[in-house]
């Protein structure tokens, strides 16, 4: 029985590094993440820094979640989410300036844990295919939002 999945994946978004590293913070994800929408806890306006503690879902799909670290020279940020009733994991996403400074390869790793048998099945998620299917899909959401993103102010 497996306990704990890891698994990573890139995928390139043609947006410059500093505007691309705001979407994938909590209220960046606001934009493009259909039915996302964060409970913030402190800071209470969402505010992206280190410490920030935020809640998703309900019942079993609780999630509380803090950001450990936010580096915005090496686009760098790592979460831990704990989802009582399953589930626990680290969430690492690493931005790099590519194509001249046009696009963004972005790097989004899990590392989840199963906290009880319950949570066993949900790690199938967060490996091979279905993990590569779940971050392609984070890109095609936002390549269908891009010119609204990018309009955006950060």
């Amino acid at each position: 029985m497996t306990l704990r999945s890891t698994a990573t994946h890139t995928i390139r978004i043609a947006a410059p590094v500093d505007r691309c590293q705001h979407f994938f913070t909590p209220i960046g994800e606001e934009a493009w993440v259909d039915g996302w929408k964060p409970s913030y806890i402190v800071p209470a306006d969402g505010r992206t820094e280190p410490g920030m503690v935020f809640t998703t879902g309900s019942g079993d799909d609780h999630t509380i979640w803090t950001l450990i670290d936010f580096d915005t020279t090496l686009r760098r940020a790592l979460y831990s989410r704990v989802t009582p009733a399953t589930r626990c994991a680290l969430v690492e996403v690493r931005c790099t300036s590519v194509d001249g400074g046009r696009a963004t390869d972005v790097q989004v790793s899990y590392t989840v844990t199963a906290l009880t048998p319950g949570g066993v099945p949900t790690l199938a998620a967060y490996e091979g295919d279905a993990f590569i299917k779940m971050i392609e899909g984070w890109r095609e959401a936002i390549e269908a939002r891009l010119p609204q993103l990018l309009a955006e102010p950060d």
